[in-house]
């Protein structure tokens, strides 16, 4: 099957489904990680497909066996030629007949009629897993991974219960760095004196073990600020869920702007995501206001960026860019917060649409300073957003 006429997205979900229903334990990130591994390397081949899922989905060496089940069932059923050209009867094409099809390194074999070998259904394989296997390949996706590939600004009101659950999955990160405190280590950079001096006690004195110590290791601050504006009004509620998943799993700061800055980080605490979001929703009085990109960058970096919270943070702009002031304070504003942060990213739901162009004036005038500028109107797409926050080099 060509692989321009795949849905890339879907066919991840589906199979990401599939590996989770074997007792595999992955979160729908993997899935995720899979639809961008596809499009950075193309399913060519089989044995590259199955080693680009394996390397996303397994974890452990014990996972290898139930994954290759999963594995043969889904994709033998979607590749096969027959079902391609909707004939089941009719014969292959030269080259691609089951018993001459390589199967995937690692794989478990059996021997069929033709003494070749090709990966088992399953190694606890029943007499029904066939009709479960057509099942699979049928297009059919849980409503979660529907939802998953769903525009944020689509969301039905009664499917935001759903995307809250899927959002307090992503697992959002930063890159760490080196903290000033240091801990014993056996091969630590920097020499104990005092550990070194008191051990060489038990040796009359002579300081025969060297003692080291090596400095630890912690998460970049992470720091979010959500344009609530009128023309985020469709992506406002979507990125609520975010801002709270990320205060909660990676202790974020947390703001939102329209036409002032508000500060959401404590109302955005609490076990209770429901109550934290209208907290969050209430503090806000400029809701679907007018934009002022620079004035809120403005107080920013003035009362709180300066002070401490932007310094070696990673910094996340969540906006469309449309600027309803000067576009030069966008610019300044941004260059300054460019100097006091490790890395800005740039989260634009827009960047998906067709024909899309940095051109809004605050846009534009923001772009020289932004490490990253990607998407961010589906869950899928903010999986780009997390990998980008994550990720450990600046691009030059």
């Amino acid at each position: 099957m060509p692989p321009d006429a795949v849905d890339l997205p879907l066919l991840a979900a589906r199979f990401g489904r599939a590996v989770r229903e074997a007792g595999i334990p992955c979160s729908p990130e993997r899935s995720v990680r899979f639809a961008r591994a596809l499009q950075v390397a193309p399913p060519a081949t089989r044995d590259r497909l199955y080693w680009t899922a394996r390397a996303v989905f397994v974890s452990g060496h014990a996972q290898v066996g139930a994954f290759d089940g999963v594995f043969a069932r889904v994709f033998d059923g979607v590749v096969d030629p027959a079902d391609a050209r909707g004939d089941p009867h009719a014969p292959p094409p030269p080259g691609l007949e089951r018993g001459t099809q390589r199967p995937p390194p690692g794989a478990p074999r059996t021997a069929d009629e033709g003494g070749s070998a090709r990966p088992s259904s399953s190694p606890t394989a029943a007499p029904g897993d066939d009709a479960d296997a057509s099942a699979l390949a049928v297009p059919v996706a849980s409503a979660g991974e529907r939802l998953a590939a769903k525009d944020f600004g689509d969301v039905e009101p009664d499917e935001l219960l759903a995307l809250r659950r899927l959002m307090e999955q992503l697992h959002v990160a930063t890159p760490t760095r080196r903290t000033r405190r240091a801990r014993r280590a056996r091969r630590g950079e920097r020499l104990d004196v005092r550990a070194t001096l008191r051990a060489s006690h038990r040796t009359g004195g002579d300081p025969v073990r060297q003692l080291r110590r090596r400095r630890l290791r912690a998460h970049r601050p992470l720091v979010v600020l959500c344009d609530v504006s009128g023309s985020m009004e469709p992506y406002s509620r979507a990125f609520l869920m975010f801002l709270h998943s990320a205060v909660g799993g990676a202790d974020a700061e947390a703001f939102v702007f329209a036409t002032r800055l508000t500060r959401l980080t404590r109302a955005l605490r609490g076990h209770q995501p429901d109550l934290a979001i209208a907290r969050a929703a209430a503090a806000a009085p400029d809701w679907s206001g007018g934009t002022r990109i620079g004035a809120a960058l403005a107080r920013f970096n003035a009362e709180h960026g300066r002070r401490g919270m932007a310094r070696g943070a990673v910094v996340v702009i969540v906006s469309d860019g449309w600027e309803v002031g000067d576009p030069d304070v966008v610019g300044r504003e941004m260059a300054r917060l460019r100097r006091l942060a490790h890395r800005v990213v740039w989260v634009n739901p827009r960047l998906a649409a067709p024909g899309f162009a940095p051109a809004a004036g605050g846009m534009a005038a923001a772009l020289p300073s932004c490490d990253a500028l990607v998407g961010g109107h589906n869950l899928l797409a903010l999986g780009d957003a997390i990998a980008a926050i994550g990720a450990r080099t600046i691009p030059s």
